[in-house]
């Protein structure tokens, strides 16, 4: 009974703990934080101490002196710093609470459809350790499937697409299950790492992690047909260590980008493979939905359109869909009994 009253009056959370950043939807008000999962830490003799979180710290990212240094907890979709992640969690938990410290809500967490049970576990444990009175768990692409509006409790088939910083998560997703589901870790990051790695390859030049995510957001994949345009970018030279401009083109960076694409174009590819064919036969019509940052890369529909010959949409405010997902499933009780996954 205490624990009915407990969650009854505290703000149930849904959080979408991802690699690049962290959304957390309050039941009944919405998403009320999005900030990058970025903690500032800094280390002496007596241990580590947290210094800054989110923004704050994302903007100390390569900027830092020894003592501090700038740490992403989540690598590939998942806990790499069990540690500094229970900080993050408990400061985005207070933060969204006003601060209130006997606030313990319900929360529900977007995991990986991937995930080990060693990787459940640790999820689990971080958000308990932060404050949780009960953890539910939600495979990130059935999350993004209910937040993108698609009818997951028909017996019907829907094919999600979520692009997330660390990892993609296809899933084929009917009568409240998912069907068939790979998860690929390659996502924004890997992207933004195969551009460094061109640009150092062919030019001798060292550029920032915020400078390929730039030229990634600004180019994405150019076509053909849209023909060649140029762009100035900011680095260090290799060979004489000095701060350079240098001019690329922008059909460039679609060859940089062909590799982390071609992976989740052929993760699609392997996902409607195993597909049975009554559910295939409704994706002919209805197509792959798009969700998660990557789905905002320029061309990416059109390019996956033309590798799968089925229609590509992106859903409406993709960065959002695996939260806003989670929280309407916890806003229902009986969708959230159906589509949370078993913690043992």
């Amino acid at each position: 009974m205490f624990n009915f009253f407990l969650g009854y009056f505290s703000n149930d959370l849904a959080i979408d703990l991802g690699t690049a950043s962290t959304l957390v939807y309050m039941k009944g008000k919405g998403i009320v934080s999005n900030e990058p999962s970025v903690v500032a830490v800094k280390t002496d003799q007596r241990g580590r101490k947290v210094v800054a979180v989110g923004k704050d710290a994302k903007a100390m990212l390569g900027k830092t002196p020894g003592n501090i240094s700038a740490i992403r907890p989540l690598k590939d979709g998942v806990i790499a710093d069990f540690e500094v992640t229970e900080e993050m969690l408990k400061h985005f938990i207070a933060k969204v609470h006003n601060r209130k410290l006997l606030v313990r809500p319900r929360i529900i967490v977007g995991v990986p459809s991937g995930i080990t049970q060693v990787e459940k576990r640790a999820v689990r444990e971080s958000v308990y350790s932060a404050g949780a009175a009960e953890v539910y768990l939600i495979e990130e692409p059935m999350a993004a499937a209910i937040g993108a509006g698609l009818p997951i409790t028909e017996p019907s088939g829907n094919l999600i697409v979520d692009i997330g910083g660390g990892t993609s998560e296809i899933a084929v997703v009917s009568l409240s299950g998912i069907v068939q589901a790979k998860s690929v870790r390659v996502g924004g990051d890997k992207f933004d790492e195969a551009i460094i790695h061109y640009i150092k390859r062919k030019y001798n030049m060292a550029i920032g992690p915020g400078v390929a995510e730039y030229i990634k957001m600004t180019v994405g994949l150019p076509m053909p047909e849209e023909g060649e345009e140029t762009m100035e970018i900011k680095g260090s030279n290799l060979v004489t260590g000095i701060p350079t401009t240098m001019t690329i083109e922008t059909g460039e960076v679609r060859e940089a980008l062909n590799e982390p694409v071609g992976a989740i174009i052929e993760a699609i590819k392997q996902v409607l493979e195993n597909t049975p064919p009554e559910i295939a036969a409704d994706l002919v019509d209805k197509g792959v939905v798009l969700a998660g940052g990557g789905a905002l890369l320029k061309n990416l529909d059109i390019i996956i359109r033309e590798e799968t010959k089925l229609p590509v949409t992106i859903a409406d405010e993709p960065l959002t869909c695996v939260v806003k997902g989670a929280g309407m499933a916890l806003d229902q009780m009986e969708l959230l009994k159906e589509v949370t996954i078993p913690l043992n």
